[in-house]
């Protein structure tokens, strides 16, 4: 992509803390002249808040129009209110794969040159959303029932993209996580489902291997770098793929990529904060990192390098960090050494 092209992307900055760190990776994108143009709607409680809708139909026919967002977090209420705007925007948009990278970036801690990439199925699973209660007597939850769906071409779907990314990113090993061993029918096509595409299509550009959820958890935290490519089933993959982020430093490193046939949605997978919101003392890298994300998904990877390189040598050079990696920096501290690293090319 011819770099004077300008994009139009939706920006969503989402509720809490989110307007702060969009702020910071706004001014980043500004320094690497990225030529974004940007759409800002408003959803979850910004949206209740704006016009009663956690997810706006503004919003929706923005990215519609735009097919790329960049969205900070959006709060969703526990155990009531209104349902999850991240998985209505999955499911509007058919986002059926969620990348997770976990790398390393401040070394020296409990674990170090990590580098893994977790690939989630992201519409399927137990994250459906089907789900009821049955009453009893006078207790109107008595029974708490839940039904997980995984299709065949679901799991063809993200197994697939498995495998096309480590082949295009030259990663040598997908390893593929499930429960098939109790989870026969839900769990049991995914894995089945891999090892048909593995076999007729890869066999010869990657190597898979087979791992059970709860051994794959016990082995990251143990041993961490036998691993490579991971993918998985949602809820496995949402749970995972935190852990990892666990490994290179906590969620304020986590960048997300929701990626479907039509559009993609990149994120700061951390929530909304609510109660560090105003205080100018978040981190802002998961977002910058997942700004990285969209700079290589429209082609523009020479400037996601040089963001993802300047973030490093802000942190490890000029050691300016925010409190949660333990420095003392202000969100707009950190944010004004890395512009000048930016602008200093």
């Amino acid at each position: 992509m011819n770099a004077a092209t300008r994009i139009p992307v939706t920006l969503i900055p989402g509720d809490g803390i989110g307007p702060e760190i969009t702020a910071a990776t706004l001014a980043a994108l500004e320094a690497l002249d990225a030529p974004f143009d940007w759409d800002r709607q408003t959803a979850g409680l910004g949206g209740v808040t704006a016009c009663g809708d956690p997810l706006p139909p503004a919003c929706i026919e923005s990215i519609r129009a735009t097919r790329l967002a960049l969205k900070g977090p959006l709060e969703t209420p526990i155990g009531g209110g209104y349902r999850s705007s991240n998985v209505r925007l999955r499911e509007e948009f058919k986002l059926y794969a969620n990348l997770r990278p976990g790398k390393t970036i401040v070394p020296g801690g409990r674990y170090d040159n990590i580098d893994l990439v977790l690939v989630r199925e992201n519409n399927e699973g137990l994250y459906m959303g089907y789900e009821h209660f049955i009453p009893i007597d006078d207790d109107p939850h008595a029974i708490g029932m839940s039904t997980g769906v995984n299709t065949r071409q679901g799991c063809r779907r993200i197994c697939r993209f498995a495998f096309d990314y480590a082949v295009k990113h030259g990663r040598k090993k997908v390893t593929v996580v499930h429960k098939a061993n109790i989870m026969k029918a839900l769990t049991g096509i995914f894995l089945e489902t891999a090892r048909q595409i593995h076999a007729a299509e890869y066999q010869d550009k990657v190597i898979m291997e087979e791992i059970i959820v709860d051994a794959c958890a016990m082995k990251l935290v143990m041993n961490p770098w036998q691993f490579d490519v991971l993918v998985t089933t949602n809820l496995f993959g949402d749970i995972l793929s935190d852990e990892i982020a666990g490994l290179v430093g906590g969620l304020g490193m986590a960048p997300g990529a929701n990626i479907g046939a039509d559009a993609a949605i990149f994120e700061a997978v951390h929530g909304s904060a609510p109660d560090l919101a105003g205080q100018g003392i978040a981190n802002p890298i998961a977002l910058m990192l997942a700004a990285a994300m969209l700079l290589d998904h429209v082609g523009l990877g020479d400037k996601a390098t040089r963001l993802r390189r300047d973030i490093d040598l802000t942190l490890n050079v000029d050691h300016v960090r925010t409190g949660d990696l333990g420095g003392n920096a202000s969100t707009q501290e950190f944010t004004a050494a890395l512009v000048a690293r930016l602008r200093a090319g």
